[in-house]
């Protein structure tokens, strides 16, 4: 089951919207969803994409643990598609790329910064609690469960 369209919010966003991604391709429904609740509330979008640290040594971040140059061009690239998305919708945005180890931490932190109404994120369908709580893929659900503002994921469809 595919839950493509964004629920109605009682007032529409007022500030600034944040589409967001933990390091994955930013699907065309979320970048949808979050055109049609900018131009309901005639709002920009903020684009947020995270390069992923894989760790530390000995509590400092290590050269080979950081993300790669090829990883910062991935995630430079999803965002610049987004945008360019929204633009062609016609819909202000603007995009940055951030590396971290706990990215809906830093998405959470962001959307708060940035003074975001909503956050919209593609995402994977949810897990059980106690295992999906260990898989990278759902960042997404854990972003929903910490933030104060209301997150609305877009659900990728898997082939059959």
């Amino acid at each position: 089951m595919r839950r493509g369209s964004p629920p109605a919010l009682e007032d529409p966003p007022r500030k600034r919207i944040l589409l967001a991604s933990e390091g994955r391709a930013i699907p065309e429904s979320a970048l949808e969803a979050a055109a049609r609740l900018a131009k309901e509330g005639g709002v920009p979008v903020r684009v947020f994409s995270i390069a992923r640290i894989w760790g530390t040594g000995l509590g400092m971040p290590m050269p080979g643990l950081l993300p790669t140059r090829r990883e910062w061009e991935e995630q430079r690239g999803h965002v610049a598609e987004a945008v360019n998305g929204l633009r062609r919708r016609g819909v202000k945005a603007e995009g940055q790329v951030i590396a971290t180890r706990k990215a809906g931490k830093r998405i959470v932190r962001e959307a708060e910064l940035a003074g975001c109404d909503v956050i919209v994120m593609g995402a994977s369908p949810p897990r059980h609690w106690f295992v999906g709580d260990f898989l990278w893929s759902q960042e997404p659900q854990r972003v929903r469960r910490r933030a104060k503002v209301p997150v609305v994921l877009v659900e990728e469809s898997t082939p059959k």
